[in-house]
């Protein structure tokens, strides 16, 4: 069997690939421990002047796997560390300096929608679905995503789209602001490498750098916020309105809240 997550390399721009897709590269163990490796594969790569991250199949990614585990395993954890760690690998993009482009090749969702929340750019499918859909599990936000959100298409909107839950199409949500273009789907990994292109270009020096200025002029400390969020999210994960969230999810039903 193929790996989980593959990192290659065309010319001078970085291409890693969720490759599981018929479990919708959902963040499953086999998922994440491959994920880490490929992102620091791309991180020691000095030959890559970008980086293009995308998936196979009709999903980039629906986020955690809900018959498998919400929080990764650890002698000596909190539950909180357990949390934080499903998002860790994913996390660590951001330790990469060139830019990243995020190919949504289908319906991103959860855990993946932070994914491409973390890449710099991001190229979907008009017909995909996108958002953050915790409330509607039952579960407290994480990925950071209560962080990035807002910084891309304003508090209003990341309100909205996180109280309800509501996912939206490509179309809209490159109105939003959350892709930077939307394409058919047969188009979006051809479109990322061209942007991709355009970017490796440039002087590389200069396109870190600018990269860094702009982290830097939004104090963009991700992790310090996905560190935050986890400590919520570990305690929704223990509550009952969690556990019937999900199990509407996997029984294709309403679920039916508590608050407890």
């Amino acid at each position: 069997m193929s790996v989980a997550v593959s990192y290659r390399v065309h010319d001078t721009i970085g291409v890693i690939t969720l490759d599981r897709p018929d479990n919708r590269n959902s963040m499953t163990p086999e998922l994440l421990d491959a994920f880490a490796i490929a992102s620091t594969a791309a991180r020691d790569d000095a030959a890559i002047r970008a980086l293009v991250v995308t998936g196979n199949g009709d999903c980039f990614s629906s986020g955690a796997d809900f018959k498998s585990t919400l929080q990764r395993d650890g002698d000596g954890r909190e539950p909180h560390e357990k949390s934080y760690a499903m998002y860790e690998p994913f996390l660590s993009l951001l330790d990469i300096d060139v830019p990243i482009i995020a190919a949504l090749n289908g319906h991103t969702v959860g855990g993946g929608f932070g994914l491409a929340l973390v890449c710099d750019l991001r190229i979907g499918a008009a017909d995909a679905k996108y958002g953050a859909n915790f409330v509607k599990l039952g579960l407290a936000p994480g990925m950071a995503i209560s962080y990035l959100l807002p910084r891309l298409v304003g508090i209003a909107t990341a309100s909205e789209l996180l109280y309800t839950g509501r996912l939206v199409d490509g179309r809209e949500a490159k109105a939003l602001g959350l892709l930077n273009r939307a394409v058919p789907a047969a188009e979006v990994l051809a479109e990322s490498m061209a942007m991709a292109r355009t970017i490796a270009d440039n002087a590389p020096f200069a396109v870190r750098a600018t990269k860094q200025a702009i982290r830097r002029g939004l104090a963009l400390d991700i992790r310090d916020a996905g560190r935050a969020e986890s400590h919520v999210q570990a305690q929704s994960i223990a509550m009952d309105d969690a556990r019937e969230g999900i199990a509407a999810l996997l029984a294709k039903r309403r679920p039916v809240f508590t608050g407890r």
